[in-house]
Formats: C-alpha cells, structure tokens, sequence
C-alpha cells in the first residue's frame, strides 16, 4: 500500500529534480563556457565539448535525483511511518 500511495510524492520529487539538474546544470556549463551547451543535434560541435557536457550534465541529474528521491522517502517516511522500499541493500 506504502508503494501506491508513494507514486504521486515520486512523479514529484522526479520532476522537480529534472528542473533543478537542469537549472544547476546550465549554470554551471555558463561558468566553463560563453556559448550554450552543445547537443547532439547540432552538425558542428567537436566531440570532446560534446562528450564533456554530457558527463557533468549526467553526474548533475543522477546527484540531483538520488538526493531528492531520498529526500522524498525520508519525508513520506516521516509523515506516514512506513518507508516506501527496502530498508537496505541485499547482501551480494
């Protein structure tokens, strides 16, 4: 029941973490370079810029959504007293 009800509060904390990621990192990206960040879209942009942007834009995203899934757990877990998913990893 604790998974069904933590759906919404998730699709949430996801979408404001895709705004944020993205917010930090076009912020960022303005401190390393003048122009806009490149995309894979564009025909002339060298590899290097290309492949740099996307690692500290991947690195910002998956910070960001680890920290704000955590932070929604941590909430809901507070507010309901159940904790929507496993206490701790499986043992390998």
């Amino acid at each position: 029941m604790a998974k069904l009800l933590f759906i919404p509060v998730s699709i949430t904390a996801g979408l404001v973490a895709g705004l944020v990621g993205k917010k930090l990192f076009n912020g960022l990206w303005g401190v390393i370079d003048d122009e806009e960040p490149p995309d894979s879209k564009h025909r002339d942009i060298s590899w290097g810029r290309l492949l740099v942007a996307g690692a500290i834009q991947g690195a910002i995203f998956r910070a960001v959504k680890e920290a704000t899934d955590h932070a929604s757990r941590r909430a809901f877990y507070r507010t309901t007293g159940t904790w929507p998913g496993e206490k701790r990893p499986d043992p390998e």
